[in-house]
């Protein structure tokens, strides 16, 4: 997780500090890497997330029956993708619904490292007094530090939200671009689970991915890479590589995108990745079923919003649609 930058950010306690180092996945590999990354997946993985399809299903109805009850126009990004986003983030963590509006506001209006922290140090103290079946709730029952337990907690708290609003987000626009698509999925549902993977390929968030330092010298596809040279890969440029994917550049929901970087790839790769995927085929499919005449009144351009470490991502605006005779 970055620090803040600018001339009015203060640096966060030295615990604070000391937690982003010990449990900051991102930047650990090895044995380390692999211990921490273990107590976190069991509630990700494709049995857990098989379990809780109800809790998004009628999560994303609930929030759907909200942006309706809003009336047309209205706007996919901050009353629908973000709000379902936020809500299933805070279930899977177990993040108790008193500190939801807390939660909110510090990750994903924006808040300091310090302020966040804070909070976590509030949300872990009361997952000790009232743990339940949750993520935080293991963390808190698991052997782990004070430090390990707050770092971890940065990290999923930090992570995941923003980009299944995004992909939600941009998936709408890229259905009511592509209304032959829009019909394929309409005539046969079952291609959805195959399509997020076309969503993510089509729409992928990273610009590019953390950068890695060569321990030796490596040749990668003809490339050759010396030791202490870093290495930076472009998802975006990976998931439109002409010598993996026929066309590209065209969006096609029935073709098989497996193998996309959407999620990242291999040890660092997405730990929510399947919860993700449960999520963004709800959204869609819920929002185009019980919205058929569903169209697209203005969409602001996805702009590229580098974070303070060297990665940089796609930030979707606001994306305002219209239904009815509005």
């Amino acid at each position: 997780m970055p620090l803040e930058t600018g001339s009015s950010a203060e640096p966060p306690d030295l615990a604070a500090q000391r937690s982003m180092r010990e449990a900051g996945l991102l930047g650990l590999d090895g044995a380390e890497h692999a211990r921490l990354r273990r107590a976190i997946t069991s509630r990700f993985s494709v049995r857990a997330v098989r379990g809780i399809r109800d809790v998004v299903a009628s999560t994303v109805s609930d929030q759907l029956q909200r942006l309706l009850a809003g009336g047309s126009p209205g706007n996919v990004t901050t009353a629908y993708a973000e709000p379902i986003s936020a809500r299933m983030h805070c279930h899977v963590l177990g993040i108790p619904n008193e500190f939801a509006d807390t939660f909110s506001t510090l990750f994903v209006g924006g808040g300091t490292t310090q302020q966040k922290f804070d909070f976590i140090r509030e949300v872990i103290d009361a997952k000790r007094t009232h743990p339940g079946e949750d993520v935080l709730s293991d963390l808190v029952r698991g052997e782990l530090s004070q430090s390990e337990i707050e770092g971890l907690a940065l990290v999923l708290m930090a992570s995941g939200r923003d980009s299944v609003a995004y992909m939600i987000t941009t998936t709408t626009v890229a259905l009511l671009t592509h209304p032959d698509q829009r019909a394929v999925l309409r005539t046969d549902p079952a291609l959805m689970t195959g399509a997020v993977e076309e969503f993510m390929r089509y729409g992928a968030m990273f610009l590019t991915l953390f950068p890695r330092t060569a321990l030796e010298d490596v040749e990668l596809d003809g490339v050759r890479i010396r030791a202490g040279q870093s290495v930076s890969v472009s998802s975006v440029g990976a998931n439109r590589d002409e010598r993996k994917f026929e066309e590209p550049h065209r969006f096609d929901v029935k073709r098989d995108a497996f193998g996309h970087l959407g999620f990242g790839h291999g040890r660092h790769g997405c730990v929510g990745q399947q919860l993700a995927r449960v999520e963004i085929a709800e959204a869609i499919s819920q929002l185009f079923a019980t919205v058929p005449d569903l169209r697209l009144v203005e969409a602001e351009q996805m702009s590229p919003q580098p974070f303070a470490n060297p990665v940089g991502t796609y930030e979707a605006g606001d994306v305002i649609v219209a239904w009815g005779g509005v």
